[in-house]
């Protein structure tokens, strides 16, 4: 399996590349926005750990162009920043990053990371369920991967996936932020709480009707989120 580590400091490039090659991974390495892009269509690698400021521009910029190329929407991204300002990896999240690490860091810590989003990107987190969840509109056939509203294909990023998924089993439940990173991403800080209300955000544009008056992914105020049927809320 091939990870691709984009970074302009080799150093740290080279201690990512030591510890992951250590844990069973294929490598490969880009040192600029330009070498990535080229590397991301070639090689098709099974995730990117990607550094916000490359030499050649942002490294959003990859971000934004691979959740909008159909082929590539789904390859896990975990960005990699200096930068300690929460605007930047709230941003980086809004726009489909998986994960985020900041520097300086453990590398312990980025086999980690990189270990649950794989997991997440194949369907690993999640115990055995059933293969098909329907709530009103919506249907997630995890066998094939696929989720769908009104039999319109949702283009969802692997954390999204496996968020719709863990709300889906349990139509009504009502979700800590803490329980949905330990289900849903695989991962039992609470720091990472606030990472579930970007994904939560960007779900709600691509299921709901209108996002800013969601019907399926509803706010529990004081405790986190719950999806229910609109439907059936609205019988009587």
């Amino acid at each position: 399996m091939q990870i691709l580590v984009v970074d302009d400091d080799r150093q740290l490039v080279r201690l990512m590349q030591s510890y992951l090659e250590q844990a069973g991974y294929a490598v490969l390495v880009a040192y600029d926005r330009a070498t990535a892009r080229r590397c991301i269509q070639t090689e098709r690698p099974a995730l990117v750990v990607l550094d916000l400021m490359l030499p050649d521009g942002d490294g959003l910029d990859i971000l934004r162009q691979v959740r909008s190329d159909p082929h590539l929407a789904r390859l896990p991204i975990i960005l990699l920043t200096a930068r300690v300002d929460d605007i930047d990896r709230v941003l980086g999240l809004e726009l489909g990053a998986d994960d985020y690490i900041t520097k300086p860091f453990n590398p312990r810590e980025v086999i980690a990371r990189v270990r649950a989003v794989l997991r997440r990107s194949t369907g690993g987190v999640a115990p055995p369920v059933a293969p098909t969840l329907r709530v009103g509109a919506l249907m997630l056939d995890a066998d094939r991967h696929i989720a769908t509203r009104d039999g319109q294909p949702l283009d969802l990023t692997p954390t999204e996936f496996n968020l719709l998924q863990v709300l889906l089993r349990h139509p009504g439940h009502a979700f800590t932020r803490l329980e949905l990173v330990e289900q849903a991403l695989g991962l039992t800080s609470e720091a990472l709480e606030r990472v579930i209300d970007s994904h939560i955000k960007n779900l709600r544009k691509k299921i709901e009707p209108d996002p800013a008056h969601p019907t399926y992914l509803k706010t529990v105020y004081g405790v986190g989120y719950k999806l229910v049927d609109p439907d059936a809320e609205a019988r009587p």
